[in-house]
């Protein structure tokens, strides 16, 4: 039996969920900025996946394995911490522009940041369209304009 995805697209209110779930003032400021920059960046407005993941696009994968599934192109959580930014391809462009980035700690696939002034935003407007240039080449997505 196939395992069903975890992070869904769903129809709830981005601002809605920013508004209730973001309880600190500098992160809900925050996350009202990166959905301006990101929609801005992207060409896409932005839509909820699953409980609490902001997303802009939409790309099918599918895996070796035969997992398969669709994603956000790009996006943000704004986890009580930190946020998670899901703006990273592993390409040489994505990781020359990390040593520019600023203060941030990385994960598997998404970079942890506590604040918007701790990163450099033309860095991160870079990453961001090196990761949709990068899965425009290697999905099926909505990025091919």
């Amino acid at each position: 039996m196939a395992v069903k995805n975890k992070t869904q697209w769903t129809d709830a209110s981005v601002a809605g969920f920013i508004e209730e779930y973001v309880e600190n003032e500098q992160k809900k400021a925050d996350s009202f900025e990166l959905l301006r920059l990101m929609e801005t960046w992207s060409g896409f407005k932005p839509e909820m996946w699953g409980p609490t993941i902001v997303g802009f696009g939409r790309y099918h994968y599918k895996y070796a394995s035969g997992h398969e599934g669709d994603a956000p192109i790009i996006g943000f959580s704004p986890r009580k911490a930190e946020f998670s930014l899901y703006v990273y391809s592993s390409t040489d462009t994505s990781e020359k522009l990390l040593e520019s980035l600023g203060k941030f700690k990385m994960g598997k696939a998404c970079i942890y940041v506590k604040k918007l002034v701790d990163i450099n935003i033309a860095t991160l407007e870079a990453l961001c369209k090196e990761s949709i240039a990068y899965i425009a080449a290697h999905h099926e997505c909505a990025c091919h304009k």
